[in-house]
């Protein structure tokens, strides 16, 4: 599928899941160097930055929610990007870019082609690439909050494996983001040394690595917390595990003297005491009872029962 969108000097072409007719016609168009026109072709497993004299080819992966709640995957996006030209292609569907493209036409409709160009479009795309990918790590956040009040509200088992998802996804946005930081570099240094556009695109280049710096810590910030959370949740589940524990203790204490007094009368020799009293059974039960109850009150003195 491809989009046309035509700017103050230049267009942007979208090729969502193109075939190769497609990229080979997009490549005759904008005289695109044969070893780009290959790259577009399918995806790659790493980030590529690749100069083709009248253009620069930009391959970057961006963390996105999975198809399950907390899931994170990968998504690529080819840029090619010319003096007076923008050539954006990807393999699925990539939600910010095809908000963006419904943002344009209906701006169209209602103002006519607004007067942006391409270093202006450029910025453009990747704030709302790196928009997106603060809206999954917001989500991520929200996600904590809820295991947060789970985990202190003595879930502390169902919140584990919750609490691992939620650190795994952001570790993985945080492996994306830090893959893109040195090709994201070269990209736009290329392009301010080769005077593509103006002196203002230095300035943009600058927001631009300064908006995935900020989603890079922004990730970090919550990431330590996810680690913060559980460690405190261990802590909680060593705790409740230690309290059962010390009550398990604390009963095996007071029955094994019962258990003795129960095993003596209970052996049938002779000599046994009470064995011919016929209230035997109630005299060993009060002293069971007895028994229990002063081994209770000594262990409620000495605070091993709360």
């Amino acid at each position: 599928m491809t989009f046309r969108y035509k700017y103050r000097g230049g267009v942007w072409i979208d090729l969502e899941k193109p075939t190769e007719e497609e990229i080979h016609e997009v490549a005759k168009e904008f005289s695109i160097d044969e070893r780009l026109e290959k790259e577009m072709l399918s995806p790659t497993p790493a980030p590529i930055v690749m100069d083709g004299g009248n253009c620069v080819l930009l391959e970057l992966h961006f963390p996105t929610q999975g198809d399950l709640d907390g899931e994170t995957k990968n998504q690529e996006v080819d840029f090619i990007v010319g003096n007076r030209f923008i050539i954006t292609v990807r393999y699925e569907v990539i939600a910010p870019l095809h908000h963006l493209k419904k943002l344009f036409e209906t701006r169209d409709l209602v103002t006519g082609h607004e007067s942006i160009t391409t270093d202006v479009l450029i910025e453009i795309l990747f704030a709302h690439m790196y928009s997106a990918v603060r809206d999954h790590a917001t989500h991520l956040t929200k996600c904590l909050e809820h295991i947060e009040r789970d985990m202190f509200d003595g879930l502390e088992r169902e919140t584990v494996r919750e609490i691992s998802n939620v650190s795994r996804s952001f570790l993985h946005l945080e492996a994306s983001l830090a893959n893109q930081e040195e090709p994201l570099s070269r990209f736009l240094k290329v392009h301010t040394i080769r005077d593509f556009f103006d002196t203002s695109f230095e300035e943009r280049a600058e927001r631009i690595l300064a908006e995935r710096a900020q989603v890079m810590r922004l990730i970090k910030t919550h990431r330590a917390v996810a680690i913060e959370m559980r460690e405190t949740n261990t802590s909680l589940l060593e705790s409740r595990q230690n309290e059962i524990m010390k009550t398990l203790t604390v009963i095996t204490f007071i029955l094994l003297p019962v258990e003795l007094v129960i095993f003596t009368f209970g052996m049938g020799v002779p000599g046994t005491p009470f064995k011919e009293n016929p209230n035997a059974f109630w005299i060993v039960i009060g002293i069971m009872v007895a028994l229990g109850t002063v081994i209770t009150i000594y262990l409620t003195k000495k605070r091993w029962l709360s």
